[in-house]
């Protein structure tokens, strides 16, 4: 629920007068201040190409909120969630950021990806705000854009490519020929980064990088070019509708009859677009699957939950990660007894969380949150067992600070 309310003093007790009465209205002021809400800024795209991740993103957030509420709140006072559209676009995120902060003293802002994520950041960086965002990028827990008060919930593309390569280059056999296809901006550079130099240590050999821009809606000029390069493995450097778009003309111009396709980051949202036609046999990374409830408690009890408040719909991976954005704050926040932001960070860098996937912590040097990446392929749907049973978890890399990239590496003093 997104609503606002605050807390007025006595009126009817400052009119009656006297000191000792004034005395008691000042109280009384102080009490109900206590009592506000607990504001938490979530800037997201509602508005664009990103629309459905954001949106059911928010519905992750709004089970965190009822979630602290229903627990007690801290020491009685509730959460309130407070939704703005940045349209993907960074002024206007830097704007919303601004205006959640001056305008609504906000404890927390999370949410953000895309390129709004560090116009955020370097708002909340100069305010000394808690910043949680979800957003696949390295660049947030580098030493240049981060800052005491930033954490990153979400998986970095150095993390879910590093993954990929562990998976899938060791079950290309005797050749490992791996060719990339980039989207030239910093998400593709970004993935590249994590995934060439795992891929080569484990013997396989690039043989090729073609870049095509952000928003590119024809392959065919592309994909010739990667043939030639007779590889055994393309690996696909792009995220939403660049990576549909991809998917979906590799399957009709036979691409995928010709090479095993991989991508380091596969989402829920797009596969349900586009159907298991143009996934199918593709192999990619995620940090979370719904379908996990059977092995995991905390997917369960989070699945059942998101389920209840929101129509049955089983929650996706933007949603989880939308989640614990919310809900691992809230959790440090009650654990310090205060919303001051310098006990909150100190109890968000002590945390031991398990809300959604199995157990988590936030790394000291920079504060990314150390987590399971999970390996997953499209399901047939035959063997789905309803409408959104949608992939099949080949396997599961358990969360260690080894498969980040190295503080120093960041640009980060240890």
């Amino acid at each position: 629920m997104i609503t606002e309310t605050r807390s007025g003093p006595d009126r009817r007790r400052l009119l009656a007068g006297g000191t000792a009465l004034l005395a008691s209205a000042f109280a009384g002021r102080l009490s109900a201040q206590g009592a506000e809400p607990i504001k938490v800024g979530y800037i997201v795209p509602l508005t664009g190409a990103y629309g459905a991740d954001a949106t059911i993103q928010v519905k992750g957030a709004e089970v965190a909120i009822a979630r602290f509420n229903e627990e007690g709140g801290l020491a009685g006072r509730m959460a309130q969630l407070l939704v703005r559209d940045d349209k993907l676009n960074p002024g206007e995120a830097s704007t919303r950021a601004q205006e959640l902060i001056e305008r609504e003293n906000v404890a927390l802002i999370a949410g953000c990806f895309g390129a709004p994520m560090l116009a955020v950041n370097a708002v909340t960086r100069q305010r000394g705000v808690l910043y949680n965002p979800v957003g696949a990028s390295d660049a947030i827990v580098s030493a240049s854009d981060w800052s005491a008060t930033t954490f990153h919930e979400g998986p970095t593309p150095f993390m879910l490519a590093g993954a990929l390569a562990r998976y899938v280059v060791p079950t290309l056999g005797g050749s490992k020929r791996v060719a990339l296809l980039v989207s030239d901006y910093v998400y593709g550079h970004e993935m590249v980064r994590g995934f060439v130099p795992v891929a080569t240590s484990l013997g396989a050999e690039i043989v090729g990088e073609v870049r095509h821009p952000l928003g590119a809606t024809d392959y065919s000029s592309y994909f010739p070019r990667l043939l030639a390069m007779k590889p055994d493995l393309l690996v696909v450097m792009s995220f939403g509708r660049d990576q549909q778009i991809t998917f979906k003309q590799a399957t009709e111009f036979g691409v995928k009859r010709q090479m095993r396709i991989a991508a380091p980051q596969l989402v829920h949202t797009a596969r349900i677009i586009d159907g298991h036609s143009h996934y199918e046999g593709i192999v990619g990374g995620t940090g979370y699957y719904w379908g996990i409830e059977n092995e995991i408690p905390s997917a369960k009890a989070f699945n059942d939950r998101f389920r209840r408040m929101h129509g049955g719909q089983n929650p996706s991976d933007y949603a989880a990660v939308g989640f614990a954005s919310v809900m691992a704050p809230l959790i440090a926040m009650r654990n310090a007894g205060t919303t001051e932001t310098k006990a909150v960070v100190a109890a968000l860098k002590a945390l031991r969380y398990d809300l959604y996937k199995g157990p988590q912590h936030y790394r000291a040097c920079d504060q990314q949150a150390v987590q399971s990446i999970l390996i997953i392929t499209s399901k047939p749907p035959k063997e789905a067992s309803v409408k959104d049973d949608i992939f099949k978890v080949l396997a599961v890399e358990q969360g260690s600070e080894d498969r980040l990239a190295s503080c120093a590496a960041l640009g980060h003093k240890t």
